[in-house]
């Protein structure tokens, strides 16, 4: 009961900081509502010198957090992007804040037009576990560089590096600028209800209808980056070992925990086989055994890891078959596990995975691949395997996804010059390079006019000859 209490005590007073942090940053947008070029840059090349100082302390704090997370791959999942990220924004933004000139039909001339991109104010983010810096700077960079003030909600789920993201920050940073809040469920719940100026959440699609609840009685825009079960594709005729390794590295980056992982892959029904056996070459190739292997991740605790091997049993008790690719586990280091004979009543096949399990789906034909997707919610990612022009041609046409690869998986999301967001069920808006600046910036048109004003000419009374002629010459 003590314990109770003296959690609720903390919950309340981090909630009570949260608010005071909020006004604050409105006081402060409020008095340099239009940050310069020059200060926003130097802000993110701040940041950018922060993180690659920082690199190894983030590391460490993340693989802390995981039980074990490979060091190889936060520097090419999290601290990589990060980096190239900033250097894009800071490099292109004088370009992206210049106001863009529009026209101004004749009947309305003498005058101009033109769209001003304006910061909105104070901004929040809420980052989830699975990717806890990348997620975090990210949205941090677009809003910086859109001139606002941002406030970071980290996960209670990676305590060491949130605590040392917050402690890396103030660094550099005032609160009134960037702050990063921490706590339990409760903190967050109260941080999606704060009327931001724009909010971005990541993770779980049954979260993001809460948070989009919570923003919806302030009208806070929201920017939602769901997930869902994001498929891929093998054609009839691409080589097998081709598709097979570049799904094993999609589906085994940070233990499959990733939101455009791909969740399952539908094979031609003759190619079942030999698929499995090329995936299973490509992953053991990665990871040729788990124990005391750095390279493999582990799932990020025991409630997840829990989640998973309910997925597991759950699928085998209704006649899947499961073909572990190792026979050993250490720690939280789930063992990859191909599922076959997988059927809709599974709960694998209802939810997003996110773990080291891959759903094999037979297909008879393209059409019936296609049909598959289309029945099912939209998803963030779509793989397809294949050569064919034209086939791949109608997976863009015929489909619905967030973003595409074809013949890769995950790297469409390192792209730094197109957006990135999901579609339905996986999400709402994009960031990242310009799309970031302008989803965190207010385009605001502006209509010019000076002296001599023509439009007096169609002010009333109405019936006067001129007016008669304005409707002539214009209204046709």
């Amino acid at each position: 009961m003590v314990a109770d209490i003296a959690y609720l005590q903390q919950s309340q007073q981090q909630i009570s900081q949260l608010e005071a942090l909020f006004q604050r940053q409105r006081e402060a947008f409020r008095a340099n509502p239009m940050p310069s070029a020059e200060q926003r840059i130097q802000w993110l090349k701040s940041l950018r010198e922060l993180l690659f100082t920082e690199q190894d302390a983030l590391i460490a704090a993340i693989s802390q957090d995981f039980s074990n997370r490979s060091a190889d791959e936060t520097r090419l999942a999290e601290i990589m992007p990060s980096l190239h990220g900033i250097h894009y924004s800071a490099k292109r933004l004088k370009k992206w804040m210049r106001p863009s000139r529009r026209g101004v039909g004749l009947a309305f001339q003498p005058a101009s037009a033109k769209v001003v991109y304006q910061p909105l104010g104070v901004v929040g983010v809420i980052v989830p576990w699975n990717y806890p810096l990348f997620l975090a700077i990210g949205p941090l960079v677009g809003a910086l560089a859109a001139g606002n003030r941002v406030m970071i909600k980290m996960s209670e789920s990676t305590p060491a590096t949130s605590q040392l993201v917050k402690d890396l920050l103030a660094r550099i940073f005032p609160e009134d600028l960037v702050a990063v809040a921490l706590g339990e469920a409760e903190v967050g719940v109260a941080f999606s209800r704060l009327p931001f100026d724009h909010l971005l959440f990541t993770g779980a699609t049954s979260i993001g209808k809460h948070v989009m609840r919570a923003a919806a009685e302030n009208l806070t825009p929201v920017t939602l980056e769901l997930g869902g079960k994001s498929p891929a594709i093998v054609s009839a005729d691409v080589p097998l070992a081709d598709a097979a390794e570049r799904i094993a590295f999609g589906k085994t980056l940070n233990a499959g925990q990733t939101c455009v992982a791909p969740d399952y892959v539908l094979v031609p029904e003759d190619r079942v086989d030999g698929f499995v056996e090329a995936y299973r070459q490509a992953v053991k190739g990665f990871y040729p055994q788990l124990t005391d292997n750095p390279d493999y991740t582990a799932i990020i605790n025991e409630r997840q890891l829990g989640r998973l091997k309910g997925y597991l049993a759950d699928a085998e008790a209704k006649g899947a078959r499961l073909v572990p690719l190792f026979p050993e586990a250490q720690g939280r280091r789930l063992p990859h596990t191909v599922v076959l004979n997988a059927t809709d009543d599974m709960k694998l096949m209802q939810e997003e995975i996110f773990g080291p399990l891959l759903p094999v789906v037979p297909y008879r034909n393209i059409d019936d691949a296609f049909s598959y997707i289309n029945d099912r919610p939209r998803p963030l990612a779509l793989y397809y395997f294949g050569y064919g022009r034209s086939e791949q041609q109608r997976v863009l046409n015929e489909t619905h996804s967030g973003g595409v690869c074809l013949n890769d998986t995950l790297l469409h999301v390192a792209q730094d010059d197109m957006p990135f967001g999901g579609v339905g069920p996986s999400g709402m808006g994009h960031y990242h390079g310009h799309e970031g600046f302008l989803t965190f910036s207010k385009a605001k048109g502006v209509f010019i006019k000076q002296r001599f004003n023509a439009a007096k000419l169609i002010y009333p009374p109405y019936g006067k000859a001129i007016q008669k002629l304005v409707f002539k010459l214009f209204v046709r």
